[in-house]
């Protein structure tokens, strides 16, 4: 077994764990040696998410929430799930039948989602879960018959995207979430950034820029510059937005518009770890038991929905307060602290430009919506993609 990687500002995980994390590091040098010696950063960031029984998105650990590694706005307060309900419900008085959830997490979202359509009388026809992962789907299945069993027939969860949507199309932190490649600019160069094998750790190594990449990045980046380029999350898109007949998408996730996102002061590029609610730039320390995360380049997604109307797209806050969450505070009295002064505290959290609010942004695409949507009725920045 590969030895571990230390980290002292990290807490060891136990010793099951590292076995686990040694034997996907197996599985990678296994890779690494059949590719010739050298496979993408996505690859290998593909390997430490989602190989079967060993990634971190299916090798059954405990991700969400404050025993795991991160938490997520739903899992943070229903507040979240409340608030979001409301265009939702906006979208689907439009004669839309259907919502499709992308990497629903623990199930929280859903859960409250549901519980909020109910009390507006815009429960979907059908509520539709695409989960990847067959542990996280286990533990949303387990957590909406605990919590919702009343909408047990309205959900269901796919093997697949169908080939043809009539539906609302969500995904929180799911973009994030997917393989990118990293590049870099070296003496006039542009390098993608791969990984190599060595005799007890994985390292970078570096060769020209394949022809896919090179499209994807400014020309005018200054040298010696890192930064991620995403073709699965365009491609994700461009997949939901062909198949999408009428309807929308709507994604939340933290990143920027490209003249943000490739800014020059941000030469390291985006890139970053999770573990146990720590975060860190080494994604070759414990493959398997962390989250590898990226920012979003929203300009990008714009792009990938070719054909559809941007229907806008906007800061988490500005987003969250059009949609109506102070109101939805403000229905439990200040008096009452035991009750209000946790949501208060919830609330700072998803709006405050230091935690979640301004991070985290909001993107809207549809076919066929001829209603403007609230949230996005003050504040929106379509203009800056």
């Amino acid at each position: 077994m590969t030895p571990l990687p230390k980290n002292p500002t990290l807490p060891l995980p136990p010793p099951a764990a590292q076995q686990l994390s040694g034997r996907l590091q197996t599985l990678i040098r296994g890779e690494i040696q059949s590719a010739g010696g050298w496979i993408s950063f996505a690859r290998y960031m593909e390997l430490a998410l989602y190989a079967p029984g060993l990634g971190y998105y299916s090798a059954g650990s405990h991700k969400l929430g404050a025993d795991g590694d991160f938490i997520t706005a739903p899992e943070l307060s229903p507040l979240f799930g409340r608030t979001l309900a409301r265009p939702l419900a906006e979208l689907l008085a439009q004669d839309i039948p259907d919502i499709v959830e992308l990497g629903a997490g623990s199930g929280a979202l859903a859960a409250t989602l549901l519980t909020e359509l109910a009390a507006l009388n815009r429960l979907p026809q059908r509520y539709l879960i695409l989960e990847v992962s067959a542990d996280l789907r286990q533990r949303q299945q387990t957590h909406l018959a605990a919590t919702v069993p009343q909408f047990a027939d309205r959900v269901s969860w796919l093997e697949q995207l169908p080939d043809h949507l009539h539906a609302v199309v969500i995904g929180n932190e799911v973009l994030d979430a997917l393989p990118v490649h990293r590049v870099r600019t070296h003496d006039g160069n542009v390098e993608e950034i791969g990984v190599i094998a060595n005799d007890d750790h994985f390292a970078w190594d570096f060769r020209p820029a394949p022809a896919t990449l090179l499209q994807a990045i400014p020309q005018n980046l200054p040298d010696d510059y890192e930064t991620e380029i995403s073709l699965a999350a365009p491609a994700l898109i461009s997949s939901l937005a062909q198949g999408l007949s009428r309807g929308a998408l709507l994604f939340i996730d933290y990143g920027f518009p490209a003249h943000e996102f490739f800014h020059p002061q941000r030469n390291h590029g985006t890139l970053m770890c999770h573990y146990r609610h720590q975060s860190h730039a080494d994604p070759f320390l414990w493959p398997g038991l962390q989250d590898i995360t990226a920012h979003v380049d929203f300009s990008a997604v714009a792009r990938a929905g070719a054909g559809l109307d941007l229907l806008g797209y906007t800061g988490q806050a500005q987003f969250l307060i059009n949609c109506g969450i102070t109101g939805l505070l403000a229905e439990v009295s200040a008096a009452d602290i035991a009750r209000y002064a946790p949501l208060a505290a919830q609330a700072q959290q998803l709006l405050s430009p230091a935690e979640m609010g301004e991070l985290f942004k909001v993107i809207a695409l549809g076919r066929g919506i001829t209603t403007a949507l609230t949230g996005f009725g003050r504040g929106d920045r379509s203009h800056t993609l």
